[in-house]
Order: structure tokens, then sequence, then C-alpha cells
């Protein structure tokens, strides 16, 4: 059968035999299958995949799920020492998605740190077969490759056993029943394991095993299609293999499979397969080396695609069509680390592209569960950047949508319109959504920046300055010469209250607790001093708190505190009032004028002091007012009632009609914050970087009585001294402007990398922050910015720019300042 008649004519598969299963056409494999889904040649796949006799009635982990990702988990653990390891697999190890995988493996991955997950799992498939005597067809090619799934497993299996670990199959897991003092007990046909963890690795079962425990993972089966070939002359005439193509134009991957071709695409939205029964009724019980029919119709524009790139495919035969299920989650990435609400429940899934991280994931997850806390920073992939907001409907849409564009170009700034809005919508989205281009932050609508008259609306994706960039210039102004009006309603939220409530704080914050009635910016590190996470932190009545942060950390923080809260047995209910609560900041010079029409209360600078936070009502609305603003400017952050929201806006903008009051989004404060010379959490600071790098020694209290989390790894950091540190840049651009994540260079090498930018509106040049050793970190250092393949000359600078209001204000009551 030639590919050039794949229109006109039907496969009769050579491996494959139908088996019908209630309202799916599934293919039922006969036989143990390679990479591409092939019959093992006599003599292969000799790798033990024999099940453990013995059982455990206790575990320091279970793991479930013996697809690569969990049986490379059990491989760590287990070689780092956890003496009690158990995997338990529902049939055989490689069932589901892992034995049919194309087994790509390649370094790239636009994740800073994803490319280290990419990275330690080519390096480790290079030395497993050295460790465990074998990887059969595991192939590597500079800087990219392959490798059989189902060997690897093995390998991985083979590894785990020898250090130790138990892996048992068929063992499914019945029921997850959690115990009052965090530990699990999981059920299974042969017996129950006491489990002080467990991992939920079950790849596109993982939506059955969550719900065990009342939780909704947003993973969605996908169909995904490729084909192999049966021998072709001019492959097997090269000297050395060809090397793995994708040509994200055609969007499709193709590589060498023995003495054929392989490939297999990626289709858009429209025509990409989800498989609905499976969401609706589950996976059919049962269900493991099957496959989906094939659909060359589906496909069809892609093949051509192929045969264009590679002519020689118009004349090669078929030898298999694998049709497989794959998930994939709302944002195309994975779901790895502790869940929030659960303690001890731990989840790997969600992997489109499992072979590829199972080994980099298992390390890094063994790393995380044995010392306390992730080895780097991947806060992409942390399962708690979805919520209840994550409903079925929009995990299918999305996933629909990032499977169709798995092979564009990614924009700075970008945003996929899909599913939205979600339930998360402000009281004042209403208001604003015709105003203004919305981004999309954890679930909410939030503006990014606002039309005006003369310039074009919408949502014009570049690489360079586009459409927003002169308006949000307005917006700039408009903040730092009269006032603006900002929605920040998805900052997470949480109210903190009990008998404990100063002593839980005291641990988990490094600055000192705020008075009653005060606000500070705190930070929460993990154990080796790396920050976890920013909070605003207002001690609102004796022991009563409101703890603040961003939306992208709502869940990623919550979990964090909550853990805590059991380790330390605190009497402490905390509680995450982040939907209850819309906040409005009003900031810039004539801010205090606007709202003081609106209140009898004193909003004079000595009655309401900068992070000051006090009860008050504004046009009848009770709000908490707190006297901060990530602009730096004047300004203030007023939490109230999610259903008050539009009135008090009304009122506000009523109110400040006489001073030009406007709008203005998280563009322009990002351009605010910058001058400023705010860090940001996520791009500053992070699991990565320590306080002291990060210049945030002003929040750091070593000298409170208070043992704080990080405290001694501070300590020894400061003695040791610091290797890196942050800078503050100008560059001297043409057009375009710094992110984050470009290259930093000196001397024709790379010395660091940015970690966010912007254009300074005041100067009129662009802004950086940057990470680079010590030696390179003086003021007037010159240095260099990779910016769409150009350096581009950059000077470390004075922090900050410009000065904040309070500082500004401090300074002119001194003699002789101005």
């Amino acid at each position: 059968m030639l590919l050039s008649g794949l229109k006109q004519l039907r496969f009769q598969l050579r491996t494959l035999e139908p088996t019908l299963t209630p309202g799916n056409w599934l293919w039922s494999v006969c036989s143990r299958s390679s990479s591409s889904g092939l019959p093992f040649q006599e003599g292969e796949g000799k790798a033990s995949s024999f099940s453990d006799a013995r059982w455990k009635d206790t575990a320091e982990t279970v793991i479930i799920g013996g697809g690569c990702v969990g049986v490379s988990l059990a491989y760590h653990l287990a070689k780092a020492g956890m003496k009690d390891v158990v995997l338990l697999e529902a049939s055989e190890l490689t069932a589901g998605s892992t034995w049919h995988a194309a087994g790509l493996t390649t370094y790239f991955h636009p994740g800073i740190n994803l490319k280290k997950i990419h990275y330690y799992s080519i390096k480790l498939y290079e030395k497993l077969e050295e460790e465990t005597g074998q990887v059969l067809a595991g192939l590597y090619n500079p800087g990219d490759g392959h490798i059989d799934p189902y060997s690897l497993t093995m390998a991985l299996a083979a590894g785990a056993r020898k250090y130790g670990a138990l892996l048992k199959f068929p063992a499914r897991v019945t029921n997850l029943k959690p115990r009052s003092d965090g530990t699990w007990e999981v059920e299974t046909q042969q017996g129950s394991v006491r489990a002080n963890r467990i991992v939920n690795a079950t790849g596109f079962w993982a939506r059955e095993v969550g719900k065990m425990i009342g939780l909704e993972h947003p993973v969605i089966p996908v169909h995904h299609q490729y084909i192999v070939t049966a021998t072709i002359p001019e492959v097997k005439a090269l000297k050395k293999e060809l090397p793995v193509i994708r040509d994200l134009e055609g969007s499709f991957y193709l590589r060498q499979e023995r003495d054929g071709i392989l490939f297999g695409p990626y289709e858009n939205q429209e025509k990409m397969k989800i498989q609905d029964s499976w969401v609706t009724n589950g996976v059919p019980p049962g269900f493991g080396k099957e496959l989906f029919e094939s659909d060359l119709d589906r496909i069809m524009e892609y093949v051509e695609n192929a045969m264009d790139m590679v002519p020689v495919l118009r004349k090669a035969d078929i030898i298999n069509i694998v049709s497989g299920p794959i998930t994939y989650t709302p944002d195309i990435l994975p779901m790895v680390g502790p869940h929030q609400g659960v303690r001890n429940y731990w989840v790997a899934i969600g992997f489109g592209y499992g072979i590829i991280h199972a080994g980099g994931i298992g390390k890094y997850l063994s790393d995380w569960i044995l010392g306390g806390e992730p080895p780097f920073d991947l806060i992409e992939v942390d399962p708690n950047r979805y919520g209840k907001w994550t409903t079925t409907q929009y995990t299918e849409v999305k996933a629909r949508e990032s499977y169709g564009f798995n092979n564009n170009v990614g924009y700075p700034k970008e945003e996929r319109f899909a599913g939205r809005p979600t339930k998360r919508i402000s009281g004042i989205y209403n208001i604003l959504n015709s105003k203004c281009s919305m981004g999309f932050h954890a679930g909410w609508e939030q503006p990014h920046w606002f039309y005006k008259p003369g310039h074009e609306p919408g949502y014009k994706p570049s690489f360079r300055r586009t459409n927003w960039f002169q308006p949000v210039g307005l917006e700039y102004q408009q903040v730092m010469q009269k006032v603006g009006v900002i929605d920040l309603s998805p900052f997470g939220k949480f109210k903190v209250r009990g008998k404990d409530s100063l002593k839980l704080l005291d641990r988990l914050i490094a600055n000192v607790i705020p008075k009653v009635g005060f606000t500070n910016i705190s930070h929460m590190l993990t154990p080796r001093g790396r920050v976890y996470a920013e909070l605003t932190v207002s001690q609102q009545s004796p022991g009563e708190f409101l703890l603040v942060t961003g939306s992208g950390s709502e869940l990623h923080d919550l979990r964090w505190i909550e853990e805590e809260i059991a380790k330390g047995e605190y009497n402490v209910e905390i509680e995450n009032i982040t939907d209850k609560l819309g906040v409005l900041g009003v900031a810039g010079p004539s801010a205090r004028k606007v709202l003081q029409k609106l209140t009898s209360a004193d909003l004079s600078n000595d009655a309401f002091k900068f992070l000051q936070s006090k009860p008050l009502t504004i046009s009848n609305i009770p709000v908490t007012a707190i006297r901060i603003s990530y602009t730096g400017e004047l300004g203030w952050e007023l939490y109230h009632r999610q259903e008050d929201s539009a009135t008090l806006y009304g009122a506000i903008m009523e109110a400040g009609q006489e001073e030009g009051i406007d709008n203005f989004g998280t563009y322009a404060m990002n351009a605010l914050r910058m001058e400023k010379a705010f860090r940001a959490w996520g791009s500053e600071m992070n699991c990565d970087t320590n306080p002291l790098e990060a210049g945030l020694d002003h929040f750091i209290k070593l000298n409170k009585p208070a043992d704080f989390i990080g405290k001694q790894a501070l300590r020894l950091m400061k003695e040791k001294g610091l290797k890196r540190r942050l800078v503050y840049l100008t560059l001297e651009t043409d057009h375009v402007d710094p992110e984050g994540n470009e290259s930093i260079w000196h001397d024709g090498k790379v010395v660091g990398n940015t970690t966010s930018g912007s254009y300074s509106y005041s100067i009129q040049k662009s802004l950086a922050f940057a990470y680079v050793p010590m030696e390179l970190s003086k003021v007037g250092q010159r240095l260099e910015v990779e910016l769409l393949g150009k350096n581009y000359p950059a000077t470390i600078i004075q922090e900050p720019l410009v000065l904040t209001e309070p500082t500004r204000t401090r300074l002119q009551k001194k003699p002789g300042k101005s």
C-alpha cells in the first residue's frame, strides 16, 4: 500500500485485529510493541516484566500507575534510598499511553526549567543500559533522538527492583481512604497498603483516581495518530540515521524507524478528536494495550505535507497506523507535585510527552519528596494552577485548542481565547470587557490595556512593540500625573484566624508580624532559603489576618500554608476568600482627593499612613482599605464584597471626573513597577532564587526571635557570600523590549539571564532585571542582552529609576532635599 494512495485505500493492518467495546471501535494489540507499535522481532523484548510475588502492608510511598512516569519515580525514590516504595499497576507495565508512544526525546523546551527535565531524561537514558543491562532500541542523536518506550520502562523497572522497590501488577486500586494522621489506606483486590503518601501517575485514568477522593483532575484523552512505513531502500542505504524532523508549518514530526520512517501530525483544533465518551463515562474497564480505529481522512493534509518534505514517502508501503490515547491538560503541560486540599496526595499526570519527561520528572519528584521542597522551580506544571473554576467543558475546549496550537509559534504576552470567560469574572467585567484587551489569570479575566480613540483595538500579537504600546504609555501618564483605577480582583486572598495565628505566621514568614491596622510585604521561604512566595500580610484585628498573593500562586501558596498548619498542629483556621472579595486599586497623585469625596474618614498622610490598613465606608460600601500600590504612586487597594464592585467602581469614576480619572491595566502597572524596581514573584524571585541575591534584604529579619523556615539556610548563605546578584539594566533597543529569560552576554559569553522587562515611558528606553555574577554586578557595568537574535548594549544602573511616592514625600519633608 503506497502513501500516495491513502485517500482511495482502506487498510487491513497486519498486526491488529478489531475488537468492539461499548461505543467505540478499538484495536487490540496481539503482541508486545516497540516504539512504533510494531511487534518485536525474535529475540527482542527480553526485559523482565514479572510482577513481584511479595506484598507489603505499609509503604512510605505508593505510586499508582505503571507507565514510564510512575516507574521512573519508583526507580528514583528507591535509588535515592527510600526503603518502602510500592508501585501498583492495574494491568501491566506500559499499559495506557506509554507502549504506543512515538518515543521522541529532545533537549528543546521553551520553559527555562523544563529544559532541565529534558536534559536529565536524555542523560539518564544514555546510562540506563550500563546500570540495568538493557535498553532495547534506545537511540540517541546529538541534541535529539528517540527511544523505545517499552524497553525504557522495563529498564527503569529493573532498576527500581534492583534498589528495593515493589512493583505489583495486576493490582487495580479500588479505593483510597485518607486517615486523620495524613496517611492513606490504599485498597486493591489483592489487599490494602498503608502509605505515608500516594502519587497518582495513572495517565488517562487520572480522573478516575482523582474522583475517588473528590477531585476533578482537568485531563482529557486525545486521539493521536502516527504512521509507520515498511523498509524504504533510500533509508536503508543511509550510513547514518536520519535526524528527527519537526516541521512546525506542516505540523508534523518525522523520524527513522528501523529502515523505514515514522511520522505523525498534530491536527488543528477543528479536526483533532477527543474521546468524549471517556470524559462522560470514564475509561472502559479493562482498557490497557488497545488502540482506537485510525482515521486517515482526518490527517491527510499533514500526510501530504510530510510527502512534500520527504518525497520518498510517496512510494512507501504502510506497515502500521497507530491511533492511541494520550492525555492533555488545558494548557498542554503536565500536572506535577503535591495537590492542594488533600494531605500527602501527589500527582504526575497529564503528560502529552511522557517519554521525554519521564526521567527528569521522576528525579524532580523524588528530590522534592525526599528533600521537602522542589529542587528547582516548575510553577508552570504545578497542579494547583487549576481550581474549581476548571470545569470539564473548559478543560475539553482548552485541550482542543492546545493540541491544535502544538506547533504554532508562541508570542510574548500570548493570549489564547478558547473556554473564556470562566465563572471567574469580577463584578466589573461586563463594564470593562468592551473597552479593553483582557488577559487570563488563573481563570480570571483582567484588563491588560484599554482602547483609546485613534488606536487600533484588539489582540495583535508580535515579537516587537505592537498596538498596545502607545495606549499603555497613555495609561502610564494617567497614573503618574492624574489618577487611575485598576481591577485587582484576581489576587489570591486568605483569612487566617485562631489561637496560634501569630505563632504560625512567625514561622511561615521571614518578616516581622505587622501590628494591628498595618500591612507589610512578607516572604515565605523554603528550608533551603529559596523564595517560595511573596505576600502582603495585614493584621486586621488581634490575631486575625488578611493574606494576599498573586493570582497565579493562590493555591500554590495555600497548599504550603495548610501543610505547615498540619505539620505543626497549629490551632488556626484558614479560609480562601479569593472569589468572595473584589479588589479595586486607585493610584496616582489625585487618588486621595477622589476617594476623600466618598468617605468621612480622614485620608490625609498623617491620618492614613503608607502601609496602614483600615475598615472604611466608601460611598456607603464597606471596604478594607490598604494604603499600598504596586505602581509605587500614591494609592489604595480597596477590598470589598464582589457583589459591590460595580457600584463602588461607578461611584469612584463619577467622583473623579474633575480630576480626569480613567482606567489602567496590568501592562501599565508592569511599566510602573519596573521603574520603581519592584520585584515580581515568579520572575525576580521563586524557588530558584534566594532573597539575598534578589535584593530583598529589607524584608528579611534574621534577627527576629522566631525560627522562621529558611532562617538557618540564609545565615549560612550570608557567611559564604553570594555568587550572583539581581541587577537593574537600561537597554538601547529598536522597537523591541525584553520580556524575561533572555541571555545576558559579556566578552562573547553568556553570563546570566533577564527575569523581566518593560519599556520605560519616563526615559524612553527599555528596562530589565537580570541575574549576573557578582563580579559583573556593579553600577556602570556594560553588558549585552540578546533579543530576537541580536545583542543590544545594556548598562547596570542604580535602582530605582523613579522614586516611589512615599519616598518622594519623605524626602520633601527633609530640609535641603528635593
